[in-house]
């Protein structure tokens, strides 16, 4: 039996007789042998704020545990936290009444068993490259240095610092250990207003984990670091569409001058972009420019649930499908970048709309991204009602649409 893991209001960890429960959707589930792997290095387990742990009993009825060991603290649910390359089964099972939504994270369902810890998730890529050993070293804060002294009066890699430093973004890290994808923000604004959008959220909602790019970089700003990095770092890919700013094709002006102005002095590495796709002309324009992969963000291929979550400006889930063909007419490689929760991607009509919007745009990959957000915040507007087939099952489909890579990462690509 998976046992119920819980904490203290002190944060100390507890199991409990109870069975472990797991969440897809809104309803709540046994967790069961196919839904865990043992706690992976590099996830860490938190507590989910003002949410009361819910298990089974051996007459298979879920029962709120409102009080720790002892009697005298309340119990607090505990979730965990997946790093890359693992997508998750189940969210935790607890119940929950505040005003105010849970932080902008993947919470993910665990569980005790034989006194080790262990998490509903599949691995479902290889994440060496993104494993946070290689973060945050002693060194960062010199190579921060170092590299802004190098390049003195640039305003974005002032800005990278600030993400590599305070947020610990990986892909600005990887600007000054120059080495592998590393972001370059563009964008200060956008064209959607996503409800799970990191970097942007109105006041009365679930706080950002990361504040947004306030100004506009010039092309040399940004020419200079993607040069620098994609001479000197293996494997190289420069992103533009990062978490701290909006959408890039809004950029295009800037970002199409960047490219040619780079690809002028190297071919070396790839030239990548992480978008919405919303707006067509722009994302033409900079593919032109020789844009090497695009990943575009999406969570269903149904318009209700679409534009429900994006609350797009001025686009429509056509426009996304547009952008797609043109990309694809271009010779770019295309990823989605596929939000995902389980009890809402996995369910019959979510499958279907998916696969087909999958083949009938000539999407090359699918990169599974674990959904940050609330999800009883998610439920006020986009309801899981439908029978969920399983997150395994819901692979499975994708792994049978012939020539698809499914994953997590960007890859290394060059355009034919």
């Amino acid at each position: 039996m998976y046992k119920l893991l819980y904490a203290d209001e002190q944060g100390r960890m507890f199991d409990h007789d109870l069975a472990a429960v797991g969440r897809t959707g809104n309803r709540l589930v046994e967790i069961i042998d196919e839904d865990m792997i043992e706690l992976p290095e590099g996830a860490s387990l938190m507590l989910l704020p003002g949410s009361t742990p819910v298990g089974m009993n051996q007459q298979g009825e879920f029962k709120l545990l409102e009080y720790a060991q002892g009697g005298r603290s309340k119990a607090r649910a505990v979730g965990a936290l997946l790093p890359q390359g693992y997508t998750r089964t189940l969210l935790p099972g607890y119940w929950r009444k505040a005003d105010q939504p849970l932080p902008l994270y993947g919470y993910t369902a665990v569980a005790l068993r034989d006194d080790k810890v262990f998490v509903a998730a599949i691995q479902t890529d290889e994440p060496d490259r993104w494993d946070p050993r290689h973060y945050n070293s002693e060194d960062l804060p010199k190579l921060v240095q170092s590299r802004l002294t190098k390049f003195s009066n640039n305003r974005l890699l002032e800005q990278l610092a600030r993400c590599a430093l305070e947020y610990s973004c990986f892909t600005a890290q990887n600007i000054f250990y120059t080495r592998w994808e590393g972001g370059l923000p563009m964008s200060p604004v956008c064209n959607a207003r996503c409800l799970g959008c990191i970097s942007l959220q109105p006041a009365e909602c679930c706080p950002s984990p990361q504040s947004r790019l306030a100004f506009r970089p010039t092309i040399e700003e940004a020419a200079q670091i993607a040069l620098h990095h994609l001479q000197n770092a293996p494997d190289a890919i420069i992103s533009f569409g990062q978490g701290c700013e909006g959408e890039p094709a809004l950029a295009a002006g800037d970002i199409a001058p960047v490219i040619d102005k780079v690809r002028r002095k190297t071919e070396l590495g790839t030239i990548n972009m992480n978008s919405n796709a919303g707006y067509t002309r722009g994302i033409e324009k900079i593919c032109d420019a020789g844009l090497d992969s695009i990943r575009v963000s999406l969570i269903s291929a149904r318009d209700e649930v679409y534009h429900t979550y994006y609350r797009p400006r001025d686009y429509k889930l056509e426009d996304v499908a547009r952008s797609i063909r043109a990309a694809r007419d271009r010779g770019v490689y295309v990823s989605l970048n596929l939000l995902v929760l389980p009890g809402l991607n996995d369910t019959e009509r979510e499958i279907d709309a998916l696969l087909d919007f999958i083949q009938e745009n000539g999407v090359n990959q699918v990169q599974l991204r674990n959904l940050n957000i609330d999800p009883d915040f998610l439920e006020q507007y986009i309801s899981c009602g439908s029978t969920p087939l399983g997150m395994k099952i819901f692979l499975q489909f994708l792994s049978q649409i012939k020539g698809l890579d499914v994953g997590n990462f960007t890859k290394s690509i060059k355009r034919k």
